[in-house]
């Protein structure tokens, strides 16, 4: 089974960007969201892909998670069925203390947002946090890449 074990966190120093060793550029939508599964087709660069994934269990960071490559143009044509919901984002690879830190920079209706998020090998691993990360908002469904599709950051009466 598929697992996803994952941290999520706002960004407070942008300066970290440069430090990027790689550099995607991603849209997503999502053609199915429920309380109990989400189907998200994303973009990354020239490669496309499908994922379907679990809900998490209350106060749990850990959800199942398939991810399969599929061609681009499929990829493509799958975002054009989710609507107007789709997201376009700048992931920065970065490297702290052994792990991979994924920081994304939301464009369009989402601009002003920056989300770090850290993959964990188990629920009770340890993670060194960086000084350039801020407020941690794991579980908070707002920051949930499927809200934003439907409620971008740019319209919330109060950003975080």
């Amino acid at each position: 089974m598929g697992v996803e074990i994952e941290r999520k966190f706002l960004l407070r120093d942008e300066a970290i960007l440069s430090q990027a060793e790689r550099v995607l550029t991603i849209r997503q939508g999502y053609i199915k969201k429920s309380s109990s599964l989400g189907v998200r087709i994303r973009v990354s660069d020239d490669k496309g892909f499908i994922t379907i994934k679990g809900a998490k269990a209350e106060g749990s960071i850990v959800r199942a998670e398939y991810e399969y490559e599929i061609p681009v143009q499929d990829a493509l044509e799958l975002l054009s069925i989710s609507g107007e919901n789709v997201i376009s984002k700048k992931r920065h690879h970065i490297r702290h203390d052994g792990m991979l830190w994924e920081v994304d920079v939301f464009e369009g209706d989402n601009e002003g947002l920056v989300l770090a998020e850290v993959e964990l090998p188990d629920e009770t691993a340890d993670v060194s946090i960086p000084e350039w990360i801020g407020e941690e908002v794991t579980g908070s469904p707002e920051y949930y890449n499927s809200y934003l599709a439907l409620h971008p950051y740019t319209t919330w009466d109060e950003k975080k």
